[in-house]
């Protein structure tokens, strides 16, 4: 079926304008607002990433393999129901990275299929009548939920909306003759924390029908988290600890950092002050006390006090459910509130971790990523879909990226992210903005902007100026102009179509000390994290010492010849000191991007991106881990596409 353009921009501008319910409590308007699909196109190292990861992945999966324990009911005791729900929202976003007529009919189709395995009673779920309510049942209709309501945003079309509600009002119904606490129906380690997940749908269910029992059912979840119960004697106070400012509880990353995605929702659709608190103090107490350098966190995926632990062998670190979480947070918490440090912390994540768990050619992701010894691809958790919780999840962190590029505030475009590209805004009376960027960051520094008002406008271009950018320089048509680290550059004048702008970031290495004291160190540059790479670094009988300068920066050359394997790669001084405090020398040692560092996934590829101080290289890189992330199987590799 091909779609009418009239349908088209009809389906574009549902995706660009979230759907609001007629009467909420107290609407709340985001500070800044997603860009609408297909207005942000993203070139260079990482046009390249998504375009593989699109294509490879997301447009090469076929959805009716999901679809098909809908219709069967034929799961008991596992997750296979989210494969869908995650895969429709991927797809969405590539949908909005690419908009065309016949991705519109697909998605469309998709959502029809889906509509039609719901149960006569408004079950929707990959459950018999006999386990509904155990076990994943309730998880996997979070992501039922999440991809029906996608389904709606996008086409406009109520049956999505209304099956969603069906779902929804099911499940509450079914707790409620069953006298059952929400918290109490999945996996006992979890601590409800899967299940209180479905906050987030609940939430978009109230706000795209106003229907009260939707809000009283979230804040009932909310309720639960205070009283004790059989899995948590003394509750888990999500809310309330995260408002205190205390760690994030000892559990599941990925599903707690989910839970405050719906805090966030639930901010947004009611403008309770306490919300937004919490989910800020929470994101606070993640950058504190578990996101690790490269932008992720977790341990055999729970929080474990990972910015103390970074260092140390983990056995199983940082699952691509949590580094896709977290980007999907911090972008909830940069639309409401407008603080660049949620960009900054996306910017990290991406390059970094979300780079590294992808494979080279974007079918496959890993199911976790340590900041030492070698990339393994994730484990296939269900042969018969060739899927597992992580490639499903990979997609919709990576593919969210032209959303939060290049945003719009009230006053004018928000530019968070420097890559070579395009991007269209509109401002307030509808007129349009161009945006082009050219430059090479973040390998080199500067970033040369023309702004082009379809005629002379006067608004405010905010440009983010990164916290570690401490030297940064700005002008506008050759005029300098002022800017802050840490903040947003605001300029407020009367453009002309052509203008420029040219903005040149700080890139010096930074030499970042282990947070526990441990003597070890990191490099960064820029939003880079450097990592050595045995395919670069002499096997040798040596210790060497990282040297930074009073100030902590590390100088860095780049390579003049660079390895095709890697983006980019860095000469970096290091002291060999045989004796005492005779005869010190400097050697140079090879560094390159952690997303490229160890990406053969191989046995014999490995690297390290913290440095003990002395480094002795014939013991640099830890052999075998692939044994801890993945014991009792054989090592997994990357899949044919089946």
């Amino acid at each position: 079926m091909r779609l009418s353009i009239r349908a088209l921009l009809l389906a574009l501008t549902m995706l660009a304008l979230p759907v609001r319910a007629a009467d909420p409590a107290n609407p709340v308007a985001d500070t800044f607002n997603l860009a609408p699909p297909g207005t942000v196109q993203l070139q260079g190292w990482l046009g390249d990433k998504l375009g593989l990861c699109m294509n490879h992945r997301v447009w090469n999966q076929d959805p009716e393999k999901f679809i098909a324990f809908f219709r069967h009911h034929n799961d008991t005791d596992n997750w296979r129901g989210e494969y869908w729900g995650k895969w429709y929202t991927a797809a969405v976003l590539a949908y909005a990275c690419q908009p065309s007529a016949e991705r519109l009919a697909q998605l469309e189709n998709v959502a029809r299929e889906v509509v039609k395995t719901q149960d006569p009673d408004g079950y929707l779920g990959p459950y018999d009548l006999q386990h509904r309510l155990t076990c994943w049942d309730v998880w996997c209709r979070k992501y039922v939920l999440l991809g029906l309501i996608a389904a709606y945003d996008l086409t406009g079309d109520k049956t999505a909306l209304e099956s969603a509600r069906r779902n929804a009002d099911n499940m509450i119904a079914e707790l409620n003759q069953k006298k059952m606490k929400l918290v109490e129906v999945a996996i006992v380690v979890l601590q409800g924390t899967a299940d209180s997940s479905i906050i987030e749908p609940i939430a978009l269910l109230y706000q795209r029908t106003g229907d009260k029992k939707y809000l009283d059912f979230a804040r009932q979840i909310i309720d639960q988290w205070n009283a004790p119960f059989r899995w948590a004697p003394q509750g888990i106070h999500l809310l309330d600890d995260a408002l205190a400012g205390k760690p994030p509880l000892r559990n599941h990353a990925y599903c707690i950092m989910s839970c405050f995605e719906g805090i966030c929702e639930l901010y947004r659709a009611t403008g309770d002050r306490q919300y937004l608190e919490a989910a800020v103090r929470f994101g606070q107490s993640v950058r504190k006390y578990e996101r690790m350098i490269d932008g992720s966190a977790s341990n055999h995926e729970l929080f474990f006090d990972g910015v103390r632990q970074q260092t140390e062998i983990i056995e199983q670190p940082q699952e691509t459910c949590a580094t896709v979480t977290w980007m999907k947070l911090c972008a909830q918490l940069l639309r409401l509130t407008g603080d660049p440090v949620w960009a900054d912390e996306m910017e990290v994540s991406l390059y970094n971790a979300m780079g590294a768990a992808m494979t080279p050619g974007g079918e496959w992701f890993a199911y976790f990523t340590p900041l030492a010894g070698e990339r393994v691809p994730g484990v296939i958790a269900h042969p018969d879909l060739t899927m597992s919780c992580c490639v499903a999840s990979g997609p919709r962190g990576l593919l969210l990226t032209p959303r939060w590029a290049v945003m719009s505030a009230k006053d004018g475009p928000v530019v968070n992210l420097y890559a070579p590209g395009t991007a269209t805004t509109k401002l307030a009376d509808g007129s349009e903005i161009k945006i082009v960027q050219e430059t090479d960051y973040p390998v080199g520094d500067r970033v040369k902007l023309t702004i082009s008002p379809a005629s002379k406008r006067r608004f405010t271009l905010h440009l983010r100026i990164p916290a570690w950018s401490q030297r940064t320089t700005l002008s506008v048509n050759g005029e300098p102009a002022p800017c802050d680290p840490g903040r947003y550059a605001k300029l407020d004048r009367e453009w002309s179509p052509g203008d420029q702008v040219a903005l040149t970031l700080d890139l010096r290495g930074r030499a970042v000390p282990a947070p526990s004291g441990a003597p070890q160190l990191a490099i960064m540059r820029g939003p880079i994290l450097l990592a050595l790479d045995n395919r670069l670094v002499p096997s040798i009988d040596k210790a060497v010492w990282l040297t930074p300068d009073a100030g902590g920066h590390v100088e860095l050359k780049p390579r003049a010849v660079q390895p095709g394997w890697a983006w980019m790669t860095f000469e970096a001084p290091f002291q060999v000191r045989p004796s005492h405090f005779f005869g010190i020398y400097t050697t140079n040692l090879a560094l390159c991007d952690f997303a490229s560092a160890g990406n053969a996934w191989s046995e014999t590829n490995l690297y390290r991106a913290w440095l003990p101080q002395p480094l002795y290289l014939s013991q640099a890189f830890p052999t075998n881990t692939w044994k801890l992330m993945h014991p009792d199987i054989t090592r997994p590799v990357i899949p044919p596409h089946s």
